[in-house]
C-alpha cells in the first residue's frame, strides 16, 4: 500500500494482546463459554483469513476467467449453505430454491457493478472477488434474518394464520403479516447503518481505500457504490427467497409442510 505503512506478522501477533482485557472481563463475569466461543472464532478467523490471503495472491496473479468464476461458484454455494443451516432449514429440500434467489440477486448487482467500474479486463480478480465477497456477505445476514423470522413467527402464530384461511383468505393474504414482519427485521439493520453512515463512522471499504491512500472523495464514490449495491442485492435476495420459499413450504391448500424446518429449531 502505497499511503499506509505495512504491517508485520511479528507486530500483528502482538496486536493480538488486544483482546487479552475483554477476554479477561467476560471471564471474570463467569462467561467462560462465551470467551471459548470467541476464542475459536478468533482462531478461524485467522486461519481463513490466512489461507484467503495466500489463494487471492494466486488469484490475482493467474487472473484467470475460469478460476475467478470458479471461486465465485464456491462463495456462492458456501453461502447459500449458511443460509439454510444458520435459519434452521432443511437444506436438501430448499437449497436449489435460496441458491437461485441468492445467485440472481448477487449476479444482477454484481453485473452493474462491473458495468460501473469498467475494470480492464472485466473479469479483474482484484475487483470481481472483493465486490462479489462483499455483496455476499451482506446477503447472507438479511436471508437468514428474513427466514429464521418468517418461518419461526409463521409456526408460533399458526393458528391464527390457520384461522385467516378458514375465513376466506387467501394463501398469500393470511400470510401477509408475517411476510412484512420477516421483512422488516432483515432490513431495519440496513436502514438504520445507511442513515447513519459517515456521520457514526466511516464504512470499511472507504476506509481501507484512505488508509491505502486514496483521495476522500474517490473512497466516497466506491462506498456509495458499494451501499447502493448491498441495500439492493440484499433486499432482491431476501424477497426472492421468502417468495420461493412460501411456494415450497406451502401446498396449494395453504397448509405449511412442517418437515421443512429443522427439528432443533421448532
Amino acid at each position: 500500500m502505497s499511503g499506509s505503512g505495512q504491517i508485520g506478522v511479528v507486530e500483528l501477533l502482538i496486536f493480538y494482546g488486544v483482546l487479552l482485557l475483554p477476554l479477561l472481563m467476560l471471564w471474570c463475569l463467569g462467561l467462560k463459554d462465551l470467551v471459548k466461543n470467541l476464542l475459536v472464532g478468533v482462531g478461524r478467523m485467522t486461519l481463513q483469513l490466512a489461507m484467503i490471503g495466500v489463494y487471492l495472491e494466486f488469484l490475482f496473479a493467474q487472473n484467470s476467467l475460469v478460476l475467478n468464476l470458479l471461486w465465485l461458484a464456491i462463495m456462492l454455494l458456501v453461502a447459500n449453505w449458511h443460509i439454510l443451516s444458520r435459519a434452521g432449514l432443511s437444506i436438501t429440500s430448499l437449497f436449489m430454491v435460496s441458491l437461485f434467489s441468492v445467485f440472481f440477486g448477487v449476479g444482477l448487482v454484481l453485473v452493474a457493478m462491473i458495468v460501473l467500474v469498467q475494470p480492464e479486463p472485466w473479469f479483474s480478480s482484484r475487483y470481481l472477488i472483493p465486490l462479489a465477497g462483499m455483496l455476499l456477505g451482506n446477503c447472507l445476514t438479511g436471508n437468514i434474518l428474513v427466514l429464521e423470522r418468517f418461518y419461526s413467527s409463521v409456526s408460533e402464530r399458526y393458528e391464527q394464520y390457520m384461522g385467516d384461511l378458514l375465513l376466506g383468505a387467501s394463501r398469500l393474504e393470511a400470510l401477509q403479516p408475517f411476510i412484512r414482519g420477516a421483512l422488516k427485521s432483515a432490513i431495519s439493520p440496513l436502514v438504520a447503518t445507511l442513515s447513519t453512515l459517515g456521520l457514526v463512522a466511516l464504512p470499511g471499504m472507504m476506509t481501507g481505500q484512505i488508509l491505502g491512500g486514496a483521495e476522500p472523495v474517490d473512497a466516497v464514490m466506491y462506498q456509495l457504490m458499494i451501499m447502493l449495491g448491498i441495500a439492493s442485492s440484499m433486499i432482491l435476495c431476501a424477497i426472492i427467497n421468502l417468495m420461493l420459499n412460501i411456494r415450497v413450504s406451502f401446498d396449494r391448500y395453504g397448509l405449511m409442510d412442517f418437515s421443512m424446518i429443522k427439528a432443533e429449531s421448532r
